[in-house]
């Protein structure tokens, strides 16, 4: 039975660090990557329609429509992104090695 158990959490230890330590720096580069394609596909998507609507309609005016609209939805990724750097932020914050704000003002009290 020991052996057994062991054999299992030799199987599992590889599992849990492939997970957390080997591949997350990459994912967390491909996301900060991510934004800059997400805001090139943004802006194109909008040229492309804008330019379908004038060729559909005939109206000029209406492929700068389609890229406000590009250019709106890449404002919205890195509004996204900004807030979800923020949010990781506020919880880093509140851990304590990092509350250094709080020891300064602690310390300045005592003079």
């Amino acid at each position: 039975m020991d052996k057994e158990k062991q054999e299992d959490q030799i199987q599992q230890e590889p599992q849990s660090q492939e997970e957390g330590g080997k591949y997350k720096g990459i994912i967390e580069g491909a996301d900060s990557l991510s934004l800059g394609i997400s805001m090139v596909v943004a802006v194109l998507l909008g040229v492309g329609i804008g330019f379908l609507l004038r060729r559909w309609t005939e109206i000029g005016w209406l492929f700068w429509v389609g890229v406000g609209i590009g250019i709106a939805a890449a404002i919205l990724n890195v509004y996204k992104a900004y807030s979800k750097q923020y949010k990781e932020f506020e919880e880093l914050a509140k851990q304590p090695r990092y509350a250094v704000k709080k020891n300064l003002d602690d310390d300045d009290e005592d003079y």
